[in-house]
């Protein structure tokens, strides 16, 4: 076997190897994007639902609460970047990373200080790497968050947004991360959580809520019990809680979709790449034959000169 020859059977082989490790994590993401899809539906009606009760609230009360109030004693502004525990998910993770330093640029700009907080290995390595200091990560389920993680980040953001300036409290959290729109959109989300509004226009989009629509029905009259400001003070917690469970679930939903796609197009690629390098190796079998061959006719031309 010629030297091209057995390079290019080498390549084939390490293709045919990484094409199995594609296609391998093709199905794992195909079976685990169902289940993810589904959670990130069945998230909505809840979200819907405590919309509805703190509409219900704000219509009985004054509305004043410490995580609805602006605050002007600090300029810190936590930045909550969702990124990917792994690689091989096409952009997905790239795309949150670029939105995320574009929100950091544009909070200088403004006087800000940004304080970064880090969901997924892709976005804690990422910042690490570039020196950047994160004042908190977690990481080890991006494409499954559990409700217990997902309830401590909401209650980490929300202490930070409560804290006197004398414990490093910040005036403002941002949320980075991706909205699952079907398996081949994904689109990349800046939200702001804090202070906190009832409901923003891309909210009710997602929710399939019409804001501008009139309130033809009278609404209903409640009584709350013992208060509608101490309902509120139940209410709002659980509200920022549903808020981060349901941008978790988004983003998980978007990296299975974003880790199928991408590994199908690999593994289609390595195919590609597998036929080029087979016609590459036939070529070189070809031309090291007509090669033989021409040598075997030379020397017997030469021999019967000879005679």
């Amino acid at each position: 076997m010629s030297g091209k020859q057995r390079i290019y059977k080498q390549k084939i082989k390490a293709t045919q190897t990484l094409g199995k490790v594609f296609h391998a994590m093709e199905l794992i993401a195909a079976s685990r994007i169902g289940k993810a899809r589904e959670a990130a539906t069945q998230s909505t009606p809840f979200d819907t639902a405590i919309t509805q009760a703190l509409a219900a609230l704000a219509m009985h009360s004054s509305f004043d609460h410490p995580i609805t109030r602006e605050r002007l004693d600090t300029d810190r502004v936590a930045v909550m970047c969702v990124t990917s525990d792994r690689g091989l998910a096409g952009a997905y993770s790239a795309s949150i990373l670029r939105e995320t330093e574009k929100l950091v640029d544009q909070l200088k700009e403004q006087g800000k200080e940004p304080v970064l907080y880090a969901y997924g290995r892709k976005a804690e390595s990422y910042f690490r790497f570039r020196g950047v200091p994160v004042e908190q990560s977690w990481s080890g389920n991006s494409d499954s968050p559990t409700i217990e993680q997902s309830y401590e980040i909401a209650d980490v953001l929300t202490d930070a947004f409560l804290a006197d300036v004398i414990h490093q409290g910040v005036c403002e959290v941002y949320l980075v991360f991706t909205r699952y729109v079907n398996m081949v959109k994904q689109v990349p989300i800046v939200r702001k959580m804090l202070p906190l509004e009832v409901i923003s226009e891309e909210e009710a989009e997602e929710m399939d809520i019409n804001l501008d629509e009139p309130q033809s029905k009278v609404p209903p009259l409640y009584e709350f019990e013992p208060s509608p400001e101490a309902v509120l003070d139940q209410i709002l917690p659980m509200y920022v809680r549903s808020r981060i469970r349901s941008a978790l679930l988004q983003a998980a939903a978007s990296e299975l979709a974003s880790r199928q796609t991408a590994m199908h197009t690999a593994s289609d690629n390595a195919q590609d790449m597998i036929e080029r390098y087979t016609r590459l190796a036939n070529n070189a079998r070809q031309a090291e034959i007509t090669t033989e061959i021409t040598e075997i006719v030379g020397g017997a031309e030469a021999l019967a000169a000879g005679r």
